[in-house]
């Protein structure tokens, strides 16, 4: 049987991250595993060639990875309690970050969920679910959001 000690839990505190954190909570119950909640937040490097300057990036950069510890702190003690949890936020591209928080961390396990972006920002961004998926070292485990009404 596999052996799985350490779980690395992506979300992105959209409504269906809580869902996200129950199955990641629910394994590490059954497998008496570690879990790192990782949030990764956008650098928004992209956008240095608009006429935005270089420090009002950096400083909203800086304001959204400020209310994300925060957000981690409360989201970890909330869905992970009676769980050996640590809560993590990193800038940059998701995708990029949460591949190499797997080798990083010896993550044994990805939880993580199908459905982040929507409309126009899943067009140019792609599917962050599907670029790890395809990349991942580790198994990876994919939750779909409930539908409407359940």
């Amino acid at each position: 049987m596999a052996e799985i000690n350490k779980i690395l839990c992506a979300v992105d505190f959209s409504e269906h991250s809580p869902r996200v954190a129950d199955y990641a909570a629910e394994l590490a119950r059954g497998f008496g595993a570690e879990v790192l909640c990782l949030y990764v937040a956008p650098s928004l490097s992209e956008y240095l060639g608009f006429h935005v300057p270089p420090s009002s990036i950096e400083n909203f950069v800086g304001e959204i990875v400020a209310g994300a510890d925060t957000t981690m702190e409360d989201f970890v003690a909330k869905r992970f309690e009676g769980v050996p949890c640590t809560g993590k936020v990193l800038t940059g591209y998701a995708a990029e970050e949460i591949l190499a928080a797997i080798t990083n961390e010896k993550a044994d396990l990805l939880v993580m969920g199908t459905h982040g972006r929507k409309g126009i920002d899943r067009i140019l961004f792609g599917s962050v679910a599907e670029k790890v998926v395809k990349a991942a070292t580790c198994p990876v485990l994919t939750i779909r959001p409930l539908p409407a009404g359940k």
